[in-house]
């Protein structure tokens, strides 16, 4: 099987450092190149064409979040894991609509970096336990300060099947055929499912599955 190439992206070299020691434990992944700045991220990522970014979110001459964006424009089979200090829900859902697969604490990146890269290279999603606990205790503080009730429960089962598939990376055509559905019926589903859960985009599907544990960790 071939090795999963990576590209680090830190503006701290020490911290590229630990990474491409932990990220040597395992025979399946390769570190190809490093960047210190996220114009340079871009860079690398053009010439090495390597199948994983892992990106600092604060970088000199350009923020990872938006080198993310721009090597997933450039290259949409490439995935990126984004590396923050923050849990805020305005940062995850800045990095998930710029297209990343994975946001890791940094200070849980020596337990978890390994776990995100095996979920990211198979298409799955893969988050910070403590960003879970975290979003769904704002959540819950959220929605009783509202006085509002979680609309989960409304759902009907197929519509839970089909949010968890999305946010677990799954296209709407690649759901159809695990459900044994038409796209349509798919669209339809997806389409009810967001409006009762008051929900966007992608990216708001998966946070919302992340608050409710529907994202395997």
């Amino acid at each position: 099987m071939d090795k999963w190439t990576v590209l680090l992206a830190d503006d701290h070299a020490v911290v590229r450092k630990g990474l491409r020691f932990l990220l040597d434990q395992s025979e399946q992944i390769q570190v190809v190149g490093e960047a210190a700045d996220g114009r340079e991220a871009i860079a690398k990522a053009r010439e090495l064409r390597p199948n994983l970014v892992i990106a600092d979110i604060q970088m000199p001459m350009l923020n990872g979040i938006d080198a993310a964006a721009q090597i997933i424009k450039d290259r949409p089979e490439t995935a990126v894991i984004i590396l923050s200090m923050y849990s805020d829900e305005s940062y995850i859902l800045r990095a998930l609509n710029a297209g990343a697969k994975a946001y890791l604490l940094k200070d849980s990146v020596e337990s978890d970096i390994l776990h995100a890269v095996s979920a990211v290279m198979k298409g799955k999603p893969f988050f910070s336990p403590a960003i879970t606990e975290t979003l769904l205790e704002d959540y819950v503080r959220l929605m009783n300060q509202q006085g509002l009730q979680d609309s989960y429960e409304l759902l009907t089962d197929r519509e839970k099947e089909v949010l968890q598939l999305l946010a677990q990376g799954k296209t709407n055509k690649e759901v159809a055929g695990l459900l044994d559905l038409s796209v349509y019926t798919v669209e339809s589903h997806r389409a009810n499912m967001m409006q009762k859960l008051n929900l966007r985009n992608t990216a708001e599907i998966v946070l919302y599955a992340v608050r409710k544990n529907l994202v395997p960790l």
